[in-house]
């Protein structure tokens, strides 16, 4: 069976979420109430989970693959401003990775169901998926290349994750909701199956 061939339409959807990342990414540049004991809180985990729910597996994918090559050749479009390849080697790179597998887990969900306990369920997991690849993405590089402190173990790696993590939670089940609402009123926007 032949792929589907997309639409201008989608394309440009999946350009949007491109862009809405690189907000989401540097949100704090307009609300500098959001970094919090000196860590940003960025919305692109929202986005992500987002993309997937609303767009599909296929295109939600596709949408973070274009935001990551974005940023990859240097536009910046990641948090605090930064870009360029050099940034493979930064311990929060798997974060960025994550972000394709987890909208495609989201939107693979919510192509079988449609109901609002799958659209929660495909949210979680999409938060999920972006926790584990990053998390494991960062202790690696600490470990690797990244120079950690003598104390610094995978538990504290993920004790880190703590600190966004209620935020996280709270913004994957508002993508949920969100993305579930705009199903019901958007004709436009036909999951891919």
């Amino acid at each position: 069976m032949a792929a589907k061939k997309f639409r201008a339409i989608d394309l440009c959807y999946a350009g949007m979420f491109a862009a809405l990342m690189a907000i989401g990414a540097n949100i704090t540049s307009i609300a500098p109430f959001l970094v919090i004991g000196g860590v940003p809180i960025t919305l692109q985990t929202f986005f992500a989970v987002l993309a997937g729910l609303v767009l599909g597996s296929r295109l939600g994918a596709i949408s973070m693959v274009a935001y990551m090559l974005i940023g990859l050749l240097g536009a910046p479009v990641f948090a605090r401003f930064s870009g360029g390849f050099q940034t493979v080697l930064s311990p929060s790179f798997g974060f960025i990775l994550s972000f394709i597998p987890a909208a495609w887990a989201t939107g693979k969900i919510v192509e079988k169901r449609q109901n609002m306990a799958a659209y929660f369920t495909a949210s979680i997991i999409g938060m999920i998926v972006n926790y584990l690849i990053g998390t494991n993405w960062m202790y690696a590089a600490y470990k690797i290349w990244a120079q950690a402190p003598q104390a610094f173990s995978y538990k504290i790696a993920w004790m880190w994750m703590a600190v966004p993590l209620p935020k996280d939670i709270i913004l994957s089940l508002v993508a949920g909701w969100l993305a579930h609402r705009i199903r019901a009123v958007s004709p436009l926007i036909a999951l891919k199956r």
